[in-house]
């Protein structure tokens, strides 16, 4: 994914090239005066001399200087890189149009791949296994039949689920309660939630028995409950006990030092869509940012840069989902679901910026 950084000098691009980088924030190309071939930066070509470089901003502009496409990274066409990716986001694609999950075997030869190596491409591209991501497609058909009023046996058959214990399994850990606790807007489910103090101010921390389902940052106590009822409108609503406290602190270590990462057990739930967005979300390092649109060709749909803001705003794990992290094209501060001023805090607390701390409400 690319990250807000500056590339400063050629020096830059030189390092880039020496550490076989391939992903980098403005592309460039690089040409060899000796050989008279022009590269993409992570080409597998042995070292050129430093004092025999060019850089390029574009292959056209390489080419009117005199110079020749390398035959090996094809600077002209897709990188590697991104020939693998676009077939994992094929195979994401066939895996979201079948009711019923293919074989390994089967998804990794329409692939071209074997199946051990088309497994660790998916997983490392995506974030989760081919059988994770089928299983989260189909919870979530399940999940949409359900709010769309079918009855629980006729979701089961429509999202392709072999049986009801395979159904109720799968709504455990995609739904965090039962088939038809969800139909009915979460009735007979009990949420617990608690209040703590971050830099940012008051925070609501709620959770479904299978982890934390809602960090909200707010104003007042009342707006944040009633915002969670309206998330949950017929769940039961419990204001935790003191031993709920551990969890709080935990979600509070998160906002406060983001640097350490965040081991909650989380209870997220969204669309295959939302959560590849998601997704991409936790792989921008603390202290980075990312645009819209770097985003949405990170997970293979470029044009889809309005769709990831929606998938931004309808994240209801705050910080946890830093989508703080992403910004318009020109690094500007874009809207926030908590607020532009909490987004501003958030990214200058996380470079190393002084922030003062809210007062209670």
């Amino acid at each position: 994914m690319q990250v807000e950084q500056t590339m400063t000098s050629d020096e830059y691009r030189w390092q880039t090239i020496k550490s076989r980088e391939t992903t980098v924030e403005q592309p460039f190309f690089y040409a060899v005066k000796t050989t008279g071939i022009f590269c993409r930066p992570g080409c597998a070509s042995r070292l050129p001399n430093r004092d025999n470089v060019e850089f390029f901003a574009s292959c056209e502009e390489a080419r009117q200087a005199g110079y020749r496409p390398c035959r090996r990274c094809r600077p002209q066409g897709l990188s590697a890189e991104k020939r693998r990716e676009e077939i994992i986001i094929r195979a994401c694609r066939v895996m979201e149009g079948r009711e019923t999950p293919l074989k390994l075997d089967e998804l990794a030869g329409q692939c071209g791949l074997s199946p051990g190596y088309f497994h660790r491409l998916f997983k490392k591209t995506v974030g989760v296994t081919p059988k994770e991501y089928s299983a989260m497609g189909q919870a979530q058909r399940f999940r949409l039949s359900l709010k769309k009023g079918r009855s629980v046996t006729e979701a089961i058959y429509e999202a392709g689920y072999s049986s009801s214990g395979r159904a109720y399994e799968s709504s455990q850990q995609h739904l965090a309660m039962t088939p038809k606790n969800y139909q009915r807007g979460g009735a007979g489910q009990t949420i617990e939630y608690a209040f703590g103090r971050s830099f940012l101010g008051l925070v609501l921390v709620a959770a479904t028995g299978q982890g934390v389902c809602a960090i909200e940052f707010g104003d007042d106590r009342a707006s944040l409950a009633r915002q969670l009822q309206k998330d949950f409108p017929k769940a039961t609503l419990l204001e935790a006990g003191p031993e709920f406290a551990a969890l709080v602190d935990k979600v509070i270590g998160c906002i406060e030092t983001p640097e350490t990462g965040c081991t909650l057990p989380l209870d997220i739930q969204g669309t295959a869509f939302q959560q590849r967005v998601w997704f991409a979300l936790r792989q921008i390092p603390s202290g980075s940012t990312a645009s819209y649109g770097e985003i949405a060709r990170s997970i293979g749909q470029p044009d889809a840069a309005r769709a990831v803001a929606g998938a931004c705003a309808g994240n209801r794990l705050a910080v946890v989902i830093p989508c703080h992290r992403v910004v318009c094209s020109d690094g500007r501060i874009s809207g926030y679901k908590w607020g532009a001023r909490r987004k501003r805090l958030l990214l200058d607390q996380e470079k190393g910026g002084r922030v003062a701390p809210e007062t209670d409400s």
